[in-house]
């Protein structure tokens, strides 16, 4: 559904069965600002041995093509040498795999129609040769709609003092009072003679104090922490290892365990993947990128909720 060529009318049809609708319910830029953050977050976890001509900015287009769409093609060309592309899927086998690769560049006179298991191969990160774009935009979307509320309560935390006056007389004196209050001036003193409503008490000011609890109102602190509990559920996702900080003063072994086998569910099944696809690139393109996990859930230990990162090259 994500790498689809959808039009705006299938988009709106798309929108329009989530409710609220995203078109509505978030900060268009605040989400991307999220989706750009999780996506490197994300291609963090893995990492290969990559060849010379693949660093630099095609190493970041690998990353994007597997982590987008899912799987990479990995084939040797004549022109090329040994490299990689994304592309489309077709055909299926006995166990209903696709059979052939179709690639479609600009720098190519004619699309190639490579033959899987004979002409390349497939580096694969998950089973359904899909992208993580849903994991990535599921958690964006929360977290620009955390953030329009942080924005809000920033605002609402402003205002600490609300009065009403009887008469503009009496507002204008209330704003002079209060700009030289804002520029420091230790006491300020008004006539209390001002005119003032008469059908009111004549004994009274000119303007009444609202008292606001703001301090009881402020929720800023508690929103942030829920970003910061978004970004935790997000890194178990994808395989990093992490401890809920809100529980960290009291938190038993067991609980920290439990917390290190929710964040190796996912990045289990991914290197799972990663490991066959190159054993079959190695057999058919003579290359061994060694793909490894930056986390890798065989050698993850939690002890007092810190997390010991992997020291081997191996998957």
């Amino acid at each position: 559904m994500y790498n689809m060529p959808f039009n705006y009318e299938q988009l709106n049809i798309a929108s329009s069965t989530y409710t609220p609708t995203h078109l509505k319910s978030r900060n268009n830029k605040a989400f991307k600002f999220w989706q750009r953050s999780l996506f490197q977050r994300a291609c963090s976890i893995v990492e290969f041995d990559f060849p010379e001509n693949w660093e630099g900015s095609t190493r970041d287009f690998f990353y994007y093509c597997l982590f987008a769409g899912g799987y990479v093609i990995v084939f040797n060309d004549d022109t090329y040498g040994f490299t990689f592309q994304w592309g489309n899927l077709k055909g299926f086998d006995w166990h209903y795999q696709p059979t052939t690769a179709i690639i479609t560049n600009p720098a190519l006179k004619k699309s190639l129609e490579l033959t899987i298991h004979k002409d390349c191969e497939l580096l694969k990160l998950t089973p359904d040769f899909c992208g993580i774009f849903d994991i990535i935009d599921y958690y964006a979307e929360k977290l620009s709609g955390l953030d329009n509320a942080i924005n809000s309560a920033i605002v609402n935390a402003k205002v600490s003092q609300v009065f009403g006056a009887k008469n503009k007389t009496g507002a204008d004196i209330l704003k002079k009072i209060i700009d030289k209050i804002n520029q420091g001036e230790p006491a300020v003193i008004y006539d209390r003679t001002i005119p003032q409503d008469r059908s009111d008490d004549e004994s009274h000011d000119p303007w009444s104090y609202w008292e606001r609890d703001v301090k009881k109102n402020y929720i800023t602190t508690d929103l942030l922490a829920d970003v910061a509990t978004l970004l935790n559920n997000f890194d178990n996702e994808i395989g990093i290892p992490t401890v809920p900080y809100q529980k960290k003063e009291r938190m038993v072994t067991d609980e920290a365990n439990s917390k290190v086998i929710d964040s190796t569910s996912r990045s289990v099944v991914w290197k799972g993947c990663l490991t066959s696809s190159n054993k079959l690139i190695e057999k058919t393109c003579g290359r061994n990128l060694n793909p490894r996990l930056r986390y890798d859930p065989e050698l993850i230990i939690a002890e007092g909720g810190e997390v010991n990162e992997r020291k081997d090259d191996t998957v």
